[in-house]
C-alpha cells in the first residue's frame, strides 16, 4: 500500500510540475520572442525612415551603406523594395527574399512565404507585428518587413531575414533552468512525499503486524506505534483497547475451563474410587452389569475432563517456537507405539525417514501431535491393520509428517469435522476416547505455525499430515 500511495503522489507531482513548467518554458519564448521582434523593428523603421527620404544617389548610397554595416554585423540579410517589387537596396543573406513572387509563394520555401506575405503586409501599410514563437529546435531565421511611408504614401517595404541563433540559446539556456528546476522540485517533493507515505503508514503496518499476532493466537500482540495522523492514533487506542477486551475474555473462558476440569476431577476421583469399593458389595445379576456401565462413565468422564484440561493448557501456553529434529522425534515415538500396536493386532511402519529433518515449532511438538495421530490410529483400525509414518521436506522448505491408514476411514463429507473438539462419526460414537486428541494436535500445529490435514486414503482409510515450518 505504501508503494502505491507514494506512487500516486509521485504522478501528482510529476503532472503538477509539467503543467507549471510547461506553461513557464512557453512564457518565456513568446517573450523572448517579442523582445526580438521589438529589436529588430526599431531597425527596420529606422532603414524605413532612411528609404522614404531617400532622394538623390547620396542617399541611396547611404541606405545601401547602413544596411550592409547592419548586415555584415549581425549576419542578416535586409532587402527593401518599391511598390512593384523592385530591389532598390539589398545586403546579407536574406536578399534573394525580394525575388520572390506572388506566384511563386505558394510553392516556395516556408522562409519564401513568409517572406512574400511580411512584405505583402508592408505594402499596404501594415508593419510585421508577430514573429514565430522561438523555440530551441527553430526556426532558424525569421522574416519582419516595415512599410516605407504611411497610409496612402506606402512608398515600398523594408525586408529583415534575422538570424535567431542568439535568442535560441537563451530559450535553451531558459528552458535548461526551468526544467533542472522542476526535476530538484520533483525531486524534494518525492523525499517530502516518501516521508508523508512513511509517516502514514507506519501505524497501518503496525496494526497489520498485531492483527496478524492476534490471528495467529498471540494474545500479547498490541500496536506499539505512535506516529502518524490523530485518527490512526485513535484507531490504534481503539485497537489495543479491543484487543485487551478479547485477551481478557479469551484468558477468563480458558481459565475457567482449566479450573473447571481441575475442580472437578477431585469429586470425580472419588466418585469412581467409591464405585470401585461398592461393586464387591453388589450381588450377580442386572445390578452389577449397570454398575459397570456407570463405572464405564465415570472413567470416559474423567478422560474427558482431562482432555479438556489439556486443551486450555496447550491454548494458553506462551513457550517459545524451538528447532527441533522432527525425524528424530518421529523415530522415536514409532519405536515407542510398536508394542502397543503389535499387542493391538496393528502393524506400524516408519521406514524412509531422513537423518535430518529440522522445523521450527512448539517444544517437542512433533512428538506430542504424533502420540495423538498414532493413539487416534489404535483406536479406529481394526485388527491386522497397517500404520504408516513418512516425513519429508516440500519444495517450499515445509516439513510435513504423514500418518497413513488402511481402517475404514470416514465419508468425505465428515473429513473436515474430525478436527473440531468432540467431533466424531456417528459409527464410533461408543469407541472408547473424548473426541479431543485431534483438536490437540491441531491446535498444537497451528500454534507452531503449521497445521493438520486430513484427507482419503487410497482404497480405504485415512490419511493425516502434519505440516510444520522449517527452521
Amino acid at each position: 500500500m505504501r508503494r502505491r500511495l507514494l506512487a500516486v503522489l509521485m504522478v501528482l507531482m510529476g503532472a503538477a510540475a509539467l503543467l507549471l513548467s510547461v506553461p513557464l518554458a512557453d512564457a518565456y519564448a513568446q517573450g523572448r520572442t517579442e523582445h526580438l521582434l521589438l529589436q529588430r523593428r526599431s531597425e527596420a523603421v529606422r532603414f524605413a525612415d532612411l528609404a522614404d527620404r531617400m532622394r538623390t544617389d547620396a542617399d541611396r548610397v547611404e541606405l545601401s551603406a547602413e544596411i550592409s554595416r547592419y548586415a555584415q554585423l549581425y549576419g542578416a540579410g535586409v532587402v527593401v523594395v518599391d511598390t512593384a517589387g523592385a530591389t532598390i537596396a539589398r545586403a546579407g543573406a536574406g536578399a534573394s527574399f525580394d525575388a520572390v513572387s506572388d506566384a511563386a509563394a505558394d510553392t516556395a520555401s516556408k522562409a519564401a512565404s513568409d517572406a512574400a506575405d511580411a512584405r505583402r503586409r508592408a505594402l499596404t501599410g501594415r508593419s510585421t507585428d508577430r514573429l514565430p514563437t522561438l523555440r530551441p529546435w527553430g526556426p532558424k531565421t525569421v522574416v519582419l518587413a516595415e512599410p516605407v511611408g504611411r497610409d496612402e504614401r506606402v512608398s515600398g517595404a523594408v525586408l529583415m531575414a534575422v538570424r535567431t541563433d542568439a535568442a535560441r540559446q537563451d530559450v535553451t539556456l531558459r528552458w535548461s533552468l526551468i526544467a533542472a528546476g522542476a526535476v530538484a522540485a520533483f525531486a524534494a517533493a518525492a523525499l517530502v512525499a516518501a516521508g508523508i507515505a512513511r509517516w502514514l503508514m507506519r501505524p497501518v503496518r503496525d496494526l497489520d503486524r498485531a492483527v496478524e499476532g492476534l490471528t495467529a493466537g498471540s494474545l500479547q500482540a498490541r500496536a506499539v506505534s505512535d506516529t502518524g495522523p490523530p485518527e490512526l492514533r485513535h484507531l490504534r487506542q481503539h485497537f489495543n483497547t479491543m484487543a485487551e477486551a478479547m485477551a481478557d475474555s479469551i484468558g477468563r473462558q480458558r481459565d475457567f475451563v482449566a479450573d473447571a476440569s481441575h475442580q472437578l476431577r477431585n469429586p470425580l476421583a472419588t466418585l469412581v474410587l467409591q464405585l470401585e469399593n461398592v461393586e464387591p458389595h453388589i450381588a450377580p445379576g442386572p445390578g452389577r452389569a449397570e454398575h459397570t456401565r456407570a463405572l464405564d462413565e465415570a472413567e470416559r468422564l474423567e478422560e474427558l475432563l482431562d482432555g479438556l484440561l489439556a486443551l486450555a493448557r496447550v491454548e494458553s501456553g506462551t513457550a517459545e517456537l524451538t528447532d527441533q529434529d522432527v525425524a528424530q522425534a518421529v523415530r522415536e515415538r514409532a519405536a515407542a507405539w510398536t508394542p502397543v500396536f503389535r499387542d493391538a493386532g496393528l502393524e506400524l511402519t516408519a521406514d524412509g525417514l531422513p537423518e535430518d529433518l529440522r522445523a521450527r515449532a512448539l517444544p517437542d511438538a512433533a512428538g506430542r501431535i504424533l502420540d495423538a495421530l498414532l493413539d487416534n490410529a489404535v483406536k479406529f483400525v481394526p485388527r491386522d491393520g497397517h500404520v504408516e509414518v513418512r516425513a519429508a521436506q516440500e519444495a517450499d522448505g515445509t516439513v510435513v509428517v504423514r500418518v497413513a491408514d488402511d481402517g475404514p476411514g470416514a465419508p468425505e463429507e465428515q473429513l473436515p469435522l474430525l478436527l473440531r473438539r468432540f467431533a466424531r462419526s456417528p459409527e464410533h460414537q461408543n469407541v472408547h476416547g473424548s473426541g479431543l486428541g485431534l483438536a490437540i494436535a491441531d491446535e498444537i500445529a497451528r500454534i507452531s505455525g503449521g497445521g493438520l490435514e486430513v484427507s482419503g486414503n487410497t482404497p480405504h482409510g485415512l490419511v493425516v499430515e502434519l505440516r510444520l515450518p522449517s527452521s
